[in-house]
């Protein structure tokens, strides 16, 4: 019998969504089956939601809670800049400088009001856009308020004790919490991975990234990048792009090739792309997961039998 696998969408802080979505999952996948399966967490662990530590301490547990799952926890473009202002990211391989990339996006620093706090200089870019203090309050797009910075981080840093932007939070961060994010991947293969399909079920590679995989990029460098975790680079799109991540690159579409990722504040399910955040990090939206290979869709707002 195939394994299951689970694709869990952004969490954001939200410990409740969180654990009444597994236990939906519990409930809902036969019990040899998900103490084996392979569960896949799709990144933005933090930020937005108030309950970011108690979130990482969740994911921490689990491998000892469920030694027979194996457990995959992708980066987010949130979790990546967490990381960055913790110093936790590798240094550039070519002996750089983190702030060697800042120039490229140095007309944003005024208004998202990079942080300038200890040891800012050796930061890489997305750790002090994550630290700032925006200028511009209100977020626009989504209709509400910044919460301190471009990421919406304060949650993160209040949740640890301490307040928006302060460099307290190095020490404040526990030293498990820091290997969590040390260790993050930035994207994950699956060589045979059932799948439903109108003609039947389906064996297909799988390739989980948080925002995607960009079109008319060769994938081998990409997934190359991506393994090699290339720091020098200042903004990383297969974790924080938009359009030209959403669907899956063309030379991909000829092989049965399932592209996962969450990051994208929607809920888009089309052939072998998934894309898996319906909360998107507001209160009012649930968190999803798509079990394959039914490629049934899990909430935690779902009232299941036990």
């Amino acid at each position: 019998m195939a394994r299951v696998v689970c694709c869990i969408g952004d969490t954001h802080g939200f410990i409740t969504k969180l654990q009444n979505l597994w236990s939906n999952l519990e409930k809902e996948i036969d019990p040899s089956l998900f103490q084996s399966a392979i569960i896949i967490f799709l990144g933005d662990y933090c930020d937005r939601g108030p309950n970011t530590r108690q979130v990482i301490d969740f994911l921490i547990q689990l491998p000892s809670r469920y030694p027979n799952q194996k457990h995959v926890f992708l980066s987010g473009n949130h979790d990546f800049a967490f990381a960055a202002f913790l110093g936790l990211l590798p240094p550039p391989p070519d002996g750089s400088k983190f702030s060697d990339a800042w120039k490229q996006f140095e007309a944003s620093e005024d208004r998202e009001g990079w942080y300038k706090g200890d040891n800012y200089e050796n930061m890489h870019l997305q750790g002090r856009r994550w630290a700032g203090s925006i200028k511009v309050k209100h977020n626009t797009a989504k209709g509400i308020d910044y919460m301190g910075s471009i990421y919406d981080a304060a949650p993160t840093f209040e949740s640890y004790g301490v307040p928006h932007g302060s460099a307290d939070l190095i020490k404040a961060v526990p030293d498990e919490h820091k290997k969590f994010l040390a260790d993050l991947v930035w994207v994950h293969e699956e060589d045979e991975v059932s799948v439903d399909m109108d003609d039947g079920i389906k064996s297909c590679k799988l390739i989980a990234v948080h925002a995607g995989l960009e079109k008319g990029k060769d994938v081998n460098e990409q997934l190359k990048l991506l393994k090699s975790q290339d720091t020098r680079v200042p903004k990383v799109v297969p974790l924080s792009g938009r359009d030209s991540v959403w669907n899956i690159p063309e030379e991909l579409t000829s092989s049965s090739t399932v592209v996962v990722s969450g990051h994208h504040a929607k809920l888009h399910v089309n052939g072998l792309r998934l894309i898996i955040d319906e909360g998107g990090g507001y209160e009012d939206r649930p968190v999803a997961a798509i079990v394959l290979p039914s490629k049934k869709i899990i909430r935690d707002t779902d009232v299941l039998a036990n």
